[in-house]
């Protein structure tokens, strides 16, 4: 397989993985306001929600993580292995695939604790949770896409800022929603 080829993989599997990452939160930011509903919408809109998590989370996104990890181990061993140990960008950028794994079982841990009641979240949490993976992601790109040191440093700058301006704005619609 050329290496063009794993490239264009990979990040059709990351594209998976991350519509899986955001689509998730959402789905369980609806399932707590569903709590608020009067039977039997309540239970009706639990189920739905608990078969939408499940086929999301089991068909969806974990294929789509293995591969994203399979191909990008590969790209790995087939562009950087003898340089690895030099690739600076590299080591961070794994750190943070890391980081989105650990958020993608997060999720999996709050959807079975949904199933059994305990909603450890409110919806105004689970919005603010929700928008981690999307920081995840803006630092994943800004790194690959830097590939320096220098570079990368401006781009956190820009990564850090991001990360306040999406935290206010869930804030500041939290805030209108509530008026309404």
């Amino acid at each position: 397989m050329s290496y063009t080829v794993l490239k264009s993989l990979h990040i059709i599997f990351v594209v998976s993985w991350f519509a899986g990452l955001f689509y998730l939160p959402r789905l369980l930011v609806y399932h707590v306001e569903a709590q608020d509903k009067a039977e039997p919408e309540k239970s009706i809109l639990a189920k739905q929600f608990e078969k939408m998590q499940k086929l999301l989370f089991n068909a969806i996104m974990i294929p789509a993580m293995f591969l994203t990890w399979i191909t990008g181990l590969s790209l790995i061993y087939v562009a950087w292995l003898s340089s690895f140990s030099s690739q600076g960008w590299l080591h961070l950028k794994l750190a943070f695939v890391v980081a989105i794994t650990i958020y993608h079982f997060v999720c999996r841990h709050l959807i079975l604790q949904f199933r059994k009641g305990n909603f450890l979240l409110s919806g105004p949490q689970l919005r603010l949770f929700n928008e981690i993976a999307t920081i995840l992601l803006v630092a994943v790109v800004f790194l690959v896409v830097a590939k320096n040191t220098l570079d990368w440093m401006y781009g956190l700058g820009g990564f850090v800022i991001f990360a306040i301006i999406i935290m206010a704005a869930v804030t500041i619609v939290k805030k209108i929603r509530t008026k309404n």
